[in-house]
């Protein structure tokens, strides 16, 4: 234990009572506090805290964590598992919008035209990627990086005014300094009023070549989206969602090519000749024929390879590493996939020790978790997104209530409707469907928002499906309770029975 100078000089002054304060001061640093996290003892000497506001303490490591997010993105397999369990289930299949005004005609309108809308030509200021496929690159920018700004732009390359521009966070100008209004402040490119409401965003702007670069220009809150997950109160810009799981993916990558090299060493048959007589003159006289050099050499199957003389050759065989490497690997995806609210089936896709029970509890977890970033993407994300689309919609006279801004509310009425994931046993989910609806537990809207479908449509085509039934002379309703009977048959008994 280090003494300080006071220790120091009493104990000059007088020996026992600076050994009483030594071990007095030695026992008050190894006893136990209220808390265990807060003990600084020997065993939590090196855990080095300090409290300090969201920003402040991500502000010097965004940009280092966001590099090494996408580093690992390109060049770790365990990585992409992650991102690719993301992007198939936070929207599935894709989003499909059902407008819910009161005027069906409208109703009808406004779907067809997002359709329409939809397509790469018509929402990417770009014409490279259709909506849903923007969302999905959206979702994995927001995992990897923290965050992406989607910019509406408007234009006149579309059916609609409204397009969309999506920039990445680097584009933001940390050097601006200076907002547009004086009584506002602007850190990390974001222009804040005194609420640390978002105001505007500074941009930087490039050349074509992507060197040049220009004066950083200036976009308005209402034009931007800025998707990201707020975790703290005091947290104003984005950090990656992957920073806690970095370092594990890290130490897994190596660990999985060391092993690899290892065994790939393992496999190889090596041969050394050591020579007895060396090439050349006998004595301290020059050497006349090649030295043989180990500079860059390597192990390969089958190689024979000539020594110096004097060489002596050792082989460095590792044990372990193989025999050990599949459950020191799963244990570590496990870990990177809890840590991200994944299951390891989910990422790894070993589906080898599930059974359904243990495979639908898994995905109901996992669906907690996916339900959780489709909300943050539904409000902050798509709902502004809609919303605008509906506003361009009559400005471009595709609507015209003549009430629409004494009655915004009611004509941006939607709701958003996932295409349904595939059931492990479409039999049991059925069955298990038919039991909720019977008991009331889920309503016949609830199960075709589950599977994806719009309930209104459903019944339509119901409705349809039997008319045209009955036009051929088929009892539908029969076939599908299994009781079919002819309905010619039947007709007849009918009319006997009139007579």
């Amino acid at each position: 234990m280090k003494l300080n100078v006071i220790d120091q000089f009493i104990g000059y002054i007088n020996p026992k009572w600076g050994a009483i304060r030594a071990k007095w001061r030695n026992d008050y640093e190894y006893q136990r506090g209220n808390y265990d996290a807060s003990d600084t003892g020997r065993l939590q000497s090196q855990w080095n805290t300090l409290n300090q506001s969201a920003e402040f303490t991500d502000r010097y490591e965004r940009d280092r964590i966001c590099a090494r997010a996408r580093d690992l993105e390109r060049n770790s397999d365990t990585m992409n598992a992650v991102l690719r369990a993301y992007r198939r289930n936070v929207i599935g299949s894709g989003l499909q919008v059902r407008v819910t005004t009161q005027d069906g005609e409208i109703n009808s309108t406004l779907e067809q035209m997002w359709t329409k809308w939809c397509k790469r030509i018509n929402c990417d200021v770009t014409g490279q990627q259709s909506f849903t496929q923007l969302v999905r690159m959206c979702i994995q920018r927001k995992i990897t990086d923290g965050g992406i700004l989607i910019v509406k732009r408007y234009t006149r390359q579309g059916v609609l005014p409204l397009q969309l521009q999506v920039l990445e966070v680097d584009e933001l100008d940390n050097t601006q300094l200076l907002p547009k209004k004086s009584e506002n402040k602007v850190v990390g490119g974001i222009e804040y009023n005194r609420f640390n409401r978002p105001e505007g965003y500074w941009i930087r702007q490039y050349s074509i070549d992507g060197y040049a670069e220009k004066e950083a220009a200036y976009i308005g809150a209402k034009d931007v989206v800025f998707y990201f997950s707020k975790k703290r109160p005091s947290q104003i810009r984005e950090i990656s969602d992957l920073s806690p799981s970095l370092t594990r993916v890290k130490d897994m990558n190596e660990f999985m090519s060391a092993v690899t090299i290892k065994e790939k060493i393992a496999a190889c048959l090596a041969v050394f000749i050591k020579r007895l007589n060396p090439s050349g003159t006998l004595g301290r006289g020059p050497r006349t024929g090649p030295e043989v050099t180990y500079e860059g050499k390597r192990i390969v199957p089958g190689m024979i390879m000539e020594m110096n003389a004097g060489d002596e050759a050792q082989m460095l065989n590792p044990a372990g590493q193989g025999t050990d490497a599949t459950s020191f690997i799963k244990t570590l995806q496990r870990i990177i996939s809890s840590s991200n609210g994944l299951s390891y089936e989910a990422t790894s896709r070993d589906m080898s020790e599930t059974n359904y029970a243990s495979a639908r509890q898994s995905m109901i977890e996992d669906d907690l978790t996916y339900d959780e970033e489709k909300e943050i993407l539904i409000e902050n994300f798509l709902d502004e997104i809609y919303e605008s689309f509906v506003i361009s919609c009559w400005l471009k006279g595709v609507i015209s209530p003549v009430d629409f801004w004494e009655n915004t509310e009611s004509y941006l009425s939607h709701e958003w409707v996932v295409k349904p994931k595939r059931w492990i046993d479409p039999y049991k989910e059925a069955n298990a469907n038919g039991v909720a609806l019977k008991t009331g537990q889920k309503t016949f809207q609830q199960i075709c928002a589950e599977n994806g479908r719009d309930w209104k449509k459903v019944v339509d085509e119901m409705a349809e499906a039997k008319e045209y039934a009955a036009e051929k002379g088929i009892d539908l309703l029969s076939m599908i309770t299994g009781t079919a009977v002819d309905t010619n048959v039947k007709e007849e008994s009918n009319g006997e029975n009139e007579e």
